[in-house]
Order: structure tokens, then C-alpha cells, then sequence
């Protein structure tokens, strides 16, 4: 199992952490993810079928991109 943490600075609120949990939740072989608005940042859970890739792109759909 991969844990991986992604600077998100589009994340100001609750709500953007509520809307990206329930995003990447929904990812197959996701299995946590926490954010926090106050660092800006979401560490993710995941194994196979799961990728970063998978992951950095379903953020950048939903207006959260990655940062590198």
C-alpha cells in the first residue's frame, strides 16, 4: 500500500476537503484519504488499481490540481 502526500493550494475550506475526499474515495483501490485546509495539503491511501497518476489527474478534473 502507497501513502502519498499532495500539496493542493486551491484547497481554502472544509468543503474543498469534503469534495475531494468524496472524489478520490470513489477511485478504485483508494482506501483513505485526509486532507487539511490549513496546510493545503491531502494524503492519500492507495494500492492497484489505484495510481498517482489516477489520483493527480481526478484532482486536476475537479478543479484541486497537485502541485509538484
Amino acid at each position: 500500500m502507497e501513502k502519498t502526500q499532495y500539496s493542493v493550494p486551491n484547497i481554502s475550506c472544509g468543503h474543498c476537503v469534503m469534495a475531494i475526499k468524496r472524489e478520490l474515495s470513489e477511485l478504485e483501490g483508494v482506501s483513505a484519504v485526509k486532507g487539511d485546509a490549513t496546510l493545503k495539503s491531502v494524503v492519500v491511501e492507495w494500492e492497484a488499481p489505484a495510481t498517482d497518476e489516477k489520483i493527480k489527474n481526478t484532482l486536476k478534473k475537479i478543479n484541486y490540481p497537485a502541485t509538484d
